[in-house]
Order: C-alpha cells, then sequence, then structure tokens
C-alpha cells in the first residue's frame, strides 16, 4: 500500500466530505489493540507517516507534546498506528485501540475533547520576491495568478480554500495538486515503515516545492503544514517563502478556516480528559516553543503565549494582530 492520504484536522476532511482513500487498509483490516493499560501508560492512536504532526520516528510536533503530556502524568506512551483519514476514529478509538488522540477539533461532537492547546488557520504561501501582498481570497492579484490547492476530487471544491476560489469566480486560476500522495519509497512498503518514508513525495511537500520552484504563484494550504514545508522546502531551494494567514474568511462549514486543535478522548472519559487538560495547561509554554519549532502558525489566544519573531530557515509568517509564528 503505497499511496496513502497526507492528514488535515480529522474534522478538515469530513466537512469537507472526503471520501475515504482507495488505498485505505483492506476490507476488515483492524488497528492492532493494544491490551488495556496500566494507570501510568497513556494509549495514543496517532499517523505513522504524518509529518509534521506525527511519525514512527515520534518526529513530530503532536508525538512531541504527547510526550510532555504523559510526562506531567507520571505516564509511559504506548501508539497504536493507523492512518489518519475516514474511518480512523473506527478503528482506534472506537476500537478501544487507545485512550487518547491527538490533533482533533476542539468541540469534536464524536468524542470528547480537551481543551483546545493551539490555533491554526489556512495559508497564502509564496515567494518574497514576488512583491506580493495576498492576505485574502479577495484580493484582485489572484486573478491572474496560478494559484495551488490541495484537493480530493476533480471539482475544486472538496476543501475550503477550493470552496471559496469557486465562489469568487476563480476556478479557471486553480492548480489543483491531489491530497493523496506517495510517500514511501518502495510503493509495496507499509506506509508507515519508517524505513520506506520519504518526505520528499508527501502530498504537502510537492505543494510547497511548486512554489518555491515557480511552477505556481501561490499556495492556500492548512497552516502547520505549509508552515512546516515553507521553512524546509524555501530554504532548500534558496527562495524565502512567504506564509500569511487567511483573513476575512467565508463564514459557515464550508468555508471554516480556523481551527482550535485539542486532543479528543471517548465520549464519558471525563477523568482521563480532565487529567490531560491539567497536564496541557501546566506544560503550555512548552508546547508554544514545540509549535514555534515546527513553524505551525497560531492564531487567538495560542497566538498570545507564542512570542514574536520572524520564522526561521528560509520562511516567514507575516504578523498581523491574530498570527504570529516563530
Amino acid at each position: 500500500m503505497g499511496m496513502r492520504a497526507f492528514a488535515v484536522p480529522l474534522v478538515v476532511l469530513a466537512l469537507a466530505g472526503a471520501e475515504p482513500s482507495q488505498h485505505q487498509p483492506a476490507p476488515g483490516a483492524a488497528a492492532r489493540v493494544v491490551p488495556p493499560a496500566g494507570p501510568r501508560v497513556l494509549r495514543v492512536c496517532a499517523d505513522p507517516d504524518n509529518m509534521p504532526f506525527s511519525n514512527r520516528r515520534l518526529e513530530g510536533f503532536e508525538n512531541r507534546i504527547v510526550a510532555l503530556v504523559a510526562r506531567d502524568m507520571g505516564a509511559s506512551v504506548a501508539y497504536t498506528w493507523w492512518p489518519e483519514q475516514r474511518g480512523f476514529l473506527r478503528h482506534t478509538l472506537n476500537a478501544h485501540a487507545c485512550d487518547v488522540v491527538p490533533g482533533i477539533s476542539a468541540g469534536d461532537s464524536r468524542l470528547l475533547t480537551t481543551a483546545p492547546y493551539f490555533r491554526s488557520t489556512y495559508v497564502f504561501v509564496y515567494r518574497a520576491d514576488r512583491g506580493y501582498h495576498i492576505n485574502s481570497f479577495d484580493n484582485p492579484a489572484l486573478r491572474r495568478l496560478r494559484i495551488g490547492v490541495h484537493v480530493i476530487g476533480d471539482d475544486y471544491n472538496s476543501l475550503p480554500p477550493g470552496v471559496a476560489l469557486a465562489r469568487r469566480g476563480l476556478a479557471s486560476q486553480v492548480v489543483g495538486f491531489s491530497m493523496y500522495g506517495n510517500s514511501t519509497k518502495d510503493a509495496a512498503a507499509d506506509p508507515g515503515d519508517a524505513a520506506s518514508a520519504d518526505p520528499e513525495r508527501s502530498a504537502p511537500s510537492v505543494l510547497i516545492r511548486a512554489v518555491a520552484r515557480g511552477d505556481i504563484d501561490v499556495a492556500v494550504a492548512w497552516g502547520p503544514l505549509a508552515g512546516y514545508y515553507a521553512a524546509r522546502d524555501g530554504a532548500r531551494s534558496g527562495h524565502r517563502l512567504r506564509v500569511v494567514p487567511v483573513q476575512g474568511a467565508d463564514a459557515g462549514p464550508a468555508g471554516r478556516f480556523v481551527y482550535a486543535i485539542a486532543m479528543g478522548a471517548r465520549r464519558g472519559d471525563s477523568t482521563l480528559v480532565a487529567q490531560v487538560d491539567r497536564a496541557l495547561a501546566h506544560r503550555r509554554g512548552e508546547i508554544h516553543r514545540i509549535l514555534r519549532r515546527y513553524h505551525v502558525p497560531l492564531v487567538g489566544d495560542s497566538a498570545r503565549v507564542a512570542a514574536a519573531g520572524p520564522c526561521a530557515h528560509g520562511a516567514e509568517v507575516a504578523k498581523t494582530a491574530e498570527a504570529v509564528c516563530e
């Protein structure tokens, strides 16, 4: 199973009406169920190959935040890995393969969520040497530019950026990039196999590299993905990339651009959620230092916690009253 989906927040995928990847685990497959844990083990379900969020090497920022939370709780961490796509909760949390899932939209009614530990937004990404000043879908410059977005189908309306561009009659400017990428070197390899992982082939990296190369003029992408890959691919290309939060976005579920991110547990597990909440609050400063290190654009309350400053390694995030990244 070489092809797989990169993951946006699960709620984004759900609201977009995304169809399951044709490369989902085989019918009847089930996540390996970790035996019931003792009180000092935090059982976590996460994607094995989804940088910058998580991977088997524990290199993602969600891996590091989970480790902080577990340490604060006096617990060790036991992972169950499953690709983050439609059906993820059914195969993991709801199958009792784990007790906690990071990276959930706060308030998701399918589970019980903690307080959010950061808020982020969709962003525009473009080369600093182009002289653009784009922070809104209403910017007239977009009418003459090639705009890259991730798409699920072929109608460009699946995800919020596609909806916003279509509403403004900009569909002809859109260059669609599949959100299903092949991030493994060997097509026959397990997509979660750390030895076969190839970040260069991941879907978000392909989109951001297209901006750096000049294949497209601007990309619109989920902030944590864009910030991470703009910093990395901008530096490699020799072109500084600007990461600018979307402003004045459309209202409503289809046009939602800002998400508060929390951890999720099974409904009714309020004791565990309260424990995780205490750890998140206690480790708040360390969590935001991790997020800044991964160039996650922060908005709202989380921005007031984060220190101001330019993004390093070839990317910068435009500072507004609501957004800052370092």
